[in-house]
């Protein structure tokens, strides 16, 4: 894949999601094979850079790829500002949000609240693209309502106004993350437009990949929720895409060891008293995938209990070994008995 000067080891990328893709975990995605992993979604308002929230999503790597900043904001002088500047800070790659559903976005008019005025999405385009040297893209949704899906006119808006990458999900504003995501409209925008399309919406492993690639013709996937507490997804998704017939996901013992190292760098990255507190949700997402849900649940309250960084890793050495040990005695049971 090619976004403008700069080529993708594959067509896989990890989504921008607030309070999730932070340094640590784009860096684990990009590491695991990822082609692309988008930072967190950044205010254009300039005078909150200073934050410390700001700050945090602000702070970059080597480790990371090729850097992606997302913006989200519902003014053109201000979102090409804010563009100036995070090419400035190193950005390689804007990212415009207009597919954020959450309601303390969407009150002010922006992420996926723009799309129902397509004379402003027109203008907040035309405005960064022409304020910035790198590449510029667009994240949206099918539309602001199933009543009133106009994502190939907006696709067509980006086109013309510069925008060198689309990446769609399958849902509109109204539906939130409810119900299942439609690649039809993705599929009509993909022959609508000649620049690069990326299915989001649903993708959890490689089968449904393909699937999402064949019905709507885009040129790869971005994978969002599925890839909370599997930072190693869309790496995998993207060798299995590429016929890599060996390409399986990690062990449990390999998982624990990309566990561990996370919270070791949540820790490092937000401190102590942070890092203990956000390594919970990563963990949690974990657990979840792991056990079943009345086990989750007690593992997880136990995990959120911890205060000592230590005794969450240690904790996390117990209960994964406890789980290797579980499973491979269920299928030693399973061989007996067949």
């Amino acid at each position: 894949m090619q976004i403008g000067p700069y080529r993708l080891r594959n067509n896989v990328a990890l989504a921008p999601m607030a309070g999730v893709t932070d340094l640590p975990l784009r860096e684990l995605a990009i590491e695991y094979g990822a082609g692309l992993a988008v930072g967190e979604m950044l205010t254009s308002d300039l005078s909150l850079t200073a934050s410390k929230k700001s700050s945090l999503r602000r702070r970059r790597s080597d480790r990371e790829g090729l850097r992606s900043v997302q913006i989200v904001g519902s003014e053109p002088d201000t979102m090409a500002e804010a563009a100036r500047f995070n090419v400035d800070e190193g950005a390689q790659i804007i990212d415009i949000n207009m597919g954020c559903p959450a309601k303390k976005v969407c009150r002010k008019a922006a992420g996926s609240a723009l799309l129902a005025d397509e004379q402003l999405v027109a203008d907040i385009l035309e405005a960064v693209v022409s304020a910035v040297s790198v590449p510029v893209t667009l994240k949206i949704r099918t539309g602001v309502s199933r009543e009133a899906r106009n994502g190939v006119r907006i696709a067509r808006i980006a086109e013309q106004s510069g925008i060198q990458l689309l990446t769609i999900h399958g849902r509109t504003r109204a539906d939130r993350f409810n119900g299942e995501a439609e690649y039809d409209t993705i599929a009509h925008i993909v022959d609508a437009v000649s620049i690069p399309v990326l299915a989001n919406g649903d993708i959890d492993c490689a089968d449904k990949a393909r699937a999402v690639l064949r019905h709507t013709g885009a040129d790869g996937v971005m994978i969002g929720r599925a890839a909370q507490g599997r930072p190693w997804l869309p790496g995998l998704i993207a060798a299995q895409l590429a016929g890599d017939e060996d390409a399986r996901a990690p062990s449990i013992r390999d998982q624990l060891q990309l566990m561990q190292s996370h919270v070791l760098r949540l820790h490092d990255f937000y401190g102590v008293e942070s890092g203990l507190r956000i390594a919970r949700k990563h963990v949690g997402w974990t657990i979840e995938r792991l056990w079943t849900a009345a086990d989750a649940k007690a593992r997880k309250a136990a995990f959120n209990s911890i205060t000592d960084p230590e005794l969450q890793l240690s904790w996390l050495e117990e209960r994964f070994e406890d789980r290797f040990e579980q499973l491979t005695e269920q299928a030693h049971s399973v061989g007996q008995a067949a």
